[in-house]
């Protein structure tokens, strides 16, 4: 069972402080066979192999083939309203488009997080427009051209993407600013930070420790930059190495080869903690996820802690645990939350 604290103090001045540190979700380093370890395979599972000596996952990207990945479900529902922190190492062999006949473009590789049940429905397309819903990933899209009666080149670009859950709402709108090749045969650190406060991600890409390319951060509230408008959301439940397939796309394709390492994901099971004294109770409120369980614990001296209510499981996003009757004269609070 998995136990993380969340802890802030109430003192007779009506003083308010508050910290919180993060709960990990998965991590992966291949030292294992991963499909031991949560991992799975969906669609065409020679595109992914173990490599038990490197301790890696040697993956080829091929739109040629049906949509495949190599996955692990996340056990909760990820929002736009959610702080979520992923880092992977990708080296790539070998990476171009125009693999298949008449399709020159650039189709992406990814890494990221996508909705189960959206991604394995049979209509799912992401090199087609509003054919992709509900994604929150890290793309690549090495250089091609289009042949429209001339020759119209596209350079390849570094994209952290989002799709709305209807499809159309897409974040970046301008590539031109994500425009970057990555490296071949060279091992790269990819880290991408999204927080709810601000509804932007962060973006790093290092090698050697040293900074490679940070694209511009996509901010999903800035509507000159970004096709969310203020109802759209996503809703993700997977993080997915996905080789996406060109099946309706009549102009991109990509072939890659290479692996991916070091896996890390995190996304807080408390988010956008505060207290408040309300009717002489004490009121604690957080953002709460779906399959975890929470108790508020209260101390006068740190000497020890009491339970003040216990395995609360969340059935709304927004939770309230409360102190009906707190001391009168200071108190320190705490939330422990607990995967059962």
């Amino acid at each position: 069972m998995k136990k993380i604290l969340f802890s802030f103090g109430l003192f007779i001045i009506g003083c308010f402080a508050a910290s919180q540190s993060n709960g990990e979700t998965f991590s992966q380093n291949f030292a294992q066979d991963p499909l031991t370890n949560g991992w799975k395979i969906f669609g065409d599972t020679n595109l992914f192999q173990f490599d038990s000596t490197n301790h890696n996952l040697r993956v080829t990207w091929d739109s040629s083939h049906t949509n495949s990945y190599f996955y692990h479900p996340l056990g909760t529902e990820v929002t736009r309203r959610d702080d979520f922190h992923i880092e992977f190492d990708l080296k790539l062999d070998d990476i171009a488009s125009g693999n298949e006949p008449g399709k020159t473009g650039p189709l992406e590789i990814a890494v990221g997080f996508f909705n189960f049940a959206s991604a394995t429905n049979a209509g799912f397309g992401r090199g087609i427009y509003g054919g992709a819903p509900n994604i929150a990933e890290f793309d690549y899209f090495p250089p091609g051209y289009y042949d429209f009666g001339g020759i119209f080149p596209v350079a390849a670009s570094t994209t952290p993407t989002f799709i709305s859950n209807g499809g159309f709402g897409y974040a970046p709108t301008i590539f031109a600013p994500y425009e970057f090749q990555l490296p071949t045969n060279q091992l790269i650190h990819i880290a991408l930070n999204y927080t709810a406060k601000n509804q932007t991600l962060v973006t790093t890409l290092t090698t050697n420790g040293a900074l490679l390319f940070q694209p511009p951060n996509v901010v999903l509230s800035n509507t000159n930059t970004s096709g969310f408008s203020a109802s759209d959301d996503f809703s993700v439940d997977t993080f997915s190495i996905s080789s996406y397939s060109s099946f309706g796309d009549d102009y991109d394709s990509v072939l890659a080869h290479g692996n991916v390492d070091n896996i890390f994901v995190n996304i807080p099971p408390v988010q956008n903690l505060t207290g408040t004294p309300t009717n002489n109770f004490w009121q604690t409120q957080f953002r709460a996820r779906t399959n975890w369980l929470y108790t508020l614990e209260r101390t006068i001296d740190f000497a020890g802690w009491t339970n003040i209510s216990t395995g609360i499981s969340a059935s709304v996003t927004n939770l309230f645990l409360l102190d009906t009757n707190p001391p009168t004269d200071k108190a320190f609070y705490r939330v422990r939350a607990e995967r059962p």
